[in-house]
This record gives C-alpha cells, structure tokens and sequence, in this order.
C-alpha cells in the first residue's frame, strides 16, 4: 500500500447532543450518514453518564452540540461526550458548535467581573477536542481564546441570498445596524447587497442588561430597511431600533440575525413590533409555540448544507475558504 493511500484518520463519525437534535439530524442527511448511538443518562442527583453504543476509535468524529438553553445542562452534554471520545481513543474529535453561549463575556469591561468566553474556549479543548467549529462570534478575537485550530464560520451568506430574492418587492432599501459594534459585519453585508448603510447608536448600561438606542446615523425616511444584527436575546434592542426607525420614516421593516435566542421577553416584543419579517437560521431551535405566535412573519433558514460541507471538506482536507471565494 502506497503512503499517499493510508488514511491519518478513519471514517466519520457523527454524534449529536440534545442542544439542537433537529439540526444535527439535517447534518447527517446531508453527509448521507445516520447519527452514531449514544446514551445520556441523566441521575437523580442530576449528573450526566454519556455511553456510546459502538467504538469510534480512530475515526474522524464531530460531536453536533449548540449551547443554547438548557445552557448548562448543553455545556455538560458537550463536555462528556467529548472526553467520552477522547477515552475511547478516536482519532480525531471536532466540537461543532453551532451557538457559543457566554461568547458576550469576551472582555473585562468593568471590575472584579469574568471572561468567560476564553474559559469555554478553555473547557472545550481540555474536554478533549482537536478542532472546533462555530458561527458568527459575537466578537471575533474569541478565536484567539482558542489554542486549538477550527473554522469560524458565518452564516450572513445564506441570509444574503435569501434576502436578494425578496428585495425586488421592497423600496429603496437600507440596511440599518443595531449597535455601532455590528457596523463592520453591516457594511459587508450591505455591500453584498448593494445597498447603503445606516448605523443605530445605543450606550448599554455598565451591568450590560439595557441598552437605549440614542441615534440613527444615515437616511431612512421614505426607504424600506433590513435590520441585522448577529443574534436577538430579549429583542431589547431591536423593539428600541424599530422605534427609532419608525420615527423617522422608514417603510416596511425586515429583522435578520443569525442566533434566536430568543430569551422572555423576546416573543412578547417582537409580536407587537413593526417588524414584516423576520429571518433567522437553525443555529438554536425554535419551540414550537414560539413558532406559532410569530406565524408566518417567521422565516428559519438552515445551516445543514453549510456546515455538512465543512465537515465533508475538513474530513478530506480541502479548503473550506474555496466555498466563498476566499
């Protein structure tokens, strides 16, 4: 056998946790897989045992896990199961991570306070990860609490195709940001889609729980506007910038960000906002009554195809930069 035939790592293997099962199982359709057996089994004293139901030594394993809520309930399913394949010597072991909790605590921004983004970055390669995959930081030198390589990944592309297709039937559009920290983001994605800019100021309080918007830079009067920002939580913000958006003028309003969180009370905001749509990706499931109360202004768009291709060129070693022209 020739050394060029001899594979580092064997086949893959897919494990999903139960942050996001809806979504690992459209990862594994797209790859043509099933997902491998796992158990866990959760205690009266509430602790967790993970138990894989066949061996996954040396082969290429992701382990499909977002951090959304139950959060510390997801952190700890994640965290097992990657030392879990790490005992059970597989070859090589990918934490995708869909949605990074805490990635808001990436700084010290007051005294005496955590940076609690660098200790999941910590807790996931010492759990027994090789590489990670994730999307759409909330900051992007959290890649640099990670010692480990991986691929950070956005999901605006999907957003931006979708958006193109509904913008023949809106007015003069704009895309607004929510804050002046997602104005970098805001400009790539309004220079894909060759319309201008405008940009909300908000000041956040030191405890960081509420913001107030305070000033829109750019024109709106008269236009339609595409609001973007990276994830809602309480859509503080967001029920905020539609205000100050109507005021002056704006038409028809179009909410996307890439997260719901959708934490209370979030639901209760948007029903009662302005708001003509709103589109957002699968990176953290949607209930089902939240799903309803929304109705037909609700919009998921799914980051299967993308992050299967991910994994599928990460397994082969092939560029994943290729997939956007990079």
């Amino acid at each position: 056998m020739r050394t060029s035939d001899v594979k580092i790592y064997g086949d893959i293997k897919l494990y999903g946790g139960n942050g996001n099962p809806e979504l690992a199982a459209r990862i594994a359709e797209y790859l043509g897989q099933k997902l491998s057996g796992r158990q866990i089994i959760e205690f009266p004293n509430e602790n967790l045992l993970v138990k894989l139901d066949d061996s996954a030594r040396g082969q290429d394993v992701y382990v499909l896990q977002s951090l959304c809520r139950p959060v510390h309930r997801n952190i700890m399913e994640l965290l097992i199961m990657l030392q879990t394949l790490r005992l059970d010597s597989a070859g090589r072991i990918t934490a995708v991570v869909p949605y990074l909790t805490y990635a808001r605590s990436d700084k010290k921004d007051q005294p005496r306070v955590p940076i609690t983004a660098r200790l999941m970055a910590d807790l996931i390669e010492v759990a027994g990860a090789d590489r990670y995959m994730t999307l759409d930081l909330h900051a992007g030198q959290i890649q640099g609490f990670f010692s480990i390589p991986g691929d950070v990944l956005t999901a605006f592309h999907i957003i931006t195709k979708y958006v193109e297709e509904i913008m023949p039937r809106m007015k003069d559009p704009v895309v607004v940001t929510a804050d002046l920290g997602f104005a970098k983001k805001g400009r790539n994605f309004a220079n894909d889609l060759g319309v201008p800019l405008a940009l909300i100021e908000k000041r956040r309080s030191r405890s960081g729980d509420n913001t107030q918007a305070l000033n829109l830079v750019g024109d709106v009067n008269g236009r339609d506007v595409i609001l973007v920002d990276d994830e809602i939580d309480t859509a503080g913000s967001v029920s905020q910038a539609v205000s100050l958006l109507k005021r002056e003028g704006c038409l028809d309003i179009t909410l996307t960000c890439v997260h719901p969180v959708f934490s209370y009370p979030a639901v209760e905001r948007l029903e009662s906002a302005p708001i003509k749509e709103i589109i957002c990706t699968d990176t953290i499931p949607i209930e089902d009554d939240i799903r309803h109360r929304l109705s037909d202004r609700l919009t998921v768009l799914s980051i299967a195809p993308l992050l299967g291709e991910v994994i599928l060129r990460a397994h082969e070693g092939r560029s994943v930069g290729e997939m956007f022209n990079e």
